[in-house]
């Protein structure tokens, strides 16, 4: 359904929980001033309803989480049928059968499904956490601390998340507390990336380029993995090279590296592929997951081929990584229903259908001031001649609009679309043309 205003955006009821919030949260959490933000109350499909009753068309999946829609069916009679007889288990000590049906799911949908043998789980809370769990099982197996990463990554904010941060704004006011272990290496741009990243495509020979900084790295320190966004995404939707994700694979081969796909946010078909390392073919040793796993619970996984996590030690009754919510059962329903949807093949060719129909609306824009349109499926971005303060106006006069985006990039000028997969052609045309009247008016 398209956008529907009730009240001024924000209403006064969203007025009153944001002077709430200004009195009794860290100031660093939620961003507010006079016209921002809006306070959800409920949400259905590509919908969202906020505490004034004013009805919005949301462009971010609530951070790409939500991708078979807000309050999928199947999804919230699974949440609701597990609250109904147990909302928490004791994970690494006494856990809920569901905890190991989806472990084995998660095994059949990646390395089973890639033929790669059998997979093995680490659950976590958020998506930081497969990453973190991660790098230990990087340095179980390798016996080397050392991690390559990359230029304009995300991995999530926690200690050892920071470490590999390809981000400075997040790294840089806790760096007296990091170790350093990590190398950043430049992210190649592919050429629907034009005039980002810092190999464009373009360019003759970056491949030789980029595996002259990986030998140098591993010269200088000892390594043992390499981290990748296959598409990175909080960096401003950067689609590198086909060639890209084969090289890494290559060298991690021959140089006796692990690779570690961060596929938190374009794991589960948002980029057209159930996952986006299967566009380019390649089979990374572990896989982070997060966002879509659940549709709206925080639960995510590392997984990784068998004989990798094999690196971890047997339990003897004490976990060397665990946490209180390991395998909540909440989560695990949720995500058992979620993957049974994305397992269906006519998901990601939708995927793949709306994502061309938005990246072609889009592309009607004005091109004094959109520079690039880009992306893979529903992972898609507008980048924009403007600075960061611009698009922020935009974002906001898109939300007077009904209209919920979120801006991206290194320097805020790109806005993100990465919408529920059930984006009807009237919502693309209705929002597409809410942003060319914004646009002119600049």
């Amino acid at each position: 359904m398209l956008p529907e205003l009730h009240t001024p955006v924000p209403g006064p009821r969203s007025l009153a929980a944001a002077e709430k919030l200004r009195r009794y949260e860290s100031r660093n959490i939620t961003y507010l001033d006079a016209e921002f933000p809006v306070f959800w109350q409920r949400a259905e499909g590509v919908n969202v309803w906020d505490v004034d009753g004013n009805r919005f068309l949301d462009w971010t999946s609530a951070f790409g989480v939500a991708g078979l829609g807000h309050t999928a069916p199947a999804v919230r009679e699974a949440l609701v049928a597990q609250a109904g007889a147990l909302l928490h288990g004791m994970g690494d000590v006494h856990p809920t059968p569901l905890k190991a049906d989806l472990c084995e799911r998660l095994s059949a949908l990646t390395f089973e499904r890639w033929g790669a043998g059998s997979g093995k789980t680490i659950l976590g809370n958020s998506g930081f956490e497969a990453v973190e769990a991660a790098l230990k099982t990087a340095l179980l197996y390798s016996g080397k601390p050392g991690v390559l990463a990359f230029r304009g990554a995300y991995h999530g904010l926690g200690y050892g998340a920071l470490e590999v941060a390809g981000t400075p704004f997040f790294r840089e006011p806790f760096r007296p507390q990091l170790k350093e272990f990590a190398t950043l290496l430049p992210y190649p741009s592919g050429p629907s990336s034009a005039g980002t990243g810092d190999f464009p495509e373009a360019a003759a020979g970056w491949e030789d380029r980029l595996e002259a900084e990986i030998d140098a790295a591993l010269r200088a320190h000892p390594i043992g993995a390499i981290l990748v966004e296959p598409i990175q995404g909080r960096g401003g939707e950067i689609v590198p090279p086909r060639g890209f994700l084969p090289l890494l694979r290559r060298v991690c081969d021959e140089r006796g590296l692990l690779l570690v796909a961060d596929e938190i946010y374009t794991g589960f078909n948002r980029t057209g592929a159930l996952f986006a390392c299967e566009h380019s073919g390649v089979v990374p040793d572990v896989i982070c997951l997060g966002k879509g796993l659940t549709s709206g619970f925080p639960l995510s996984a590392c997984v990784g081929r068998a004989e990798v996590m094999d690196a971890w030690p047997l339990s003897a009754g004490e976990a060397l990584h665990t946490s209180t919510f390991l395998g909540n059962p909440l989560g695990c329903a949720m995500a058992l229903a979620s993957l049974k949807a994305h397992a269906d093949p006519a998901l990601a060719a939708r995927v793949r259908e709306r994502g061309e129909r938005l990246k072609a609306a889009l592309r009607t824009l004005p091109s004094a001031h959109v520079t690039d349109v880009r992306g893979t499926g529903l992972l898609v971005a507008a980048e924009f001649d403007l600075d960061g303060e611009a698009v922020n106006g935009l974002v906001k006069q898109a939300l007077r609009d009904g209209l919920i985006f979120l801006q991206s990039g290194p320097a805020g000028n790109v806005l993100a679309f990465t919408p529920p997969f059930a984006i009807a052609d009237e919502e693309i045309a209705f929002t597409v043309e809410r942003l060319r009247k914004s646009l002119g008016g600049i």
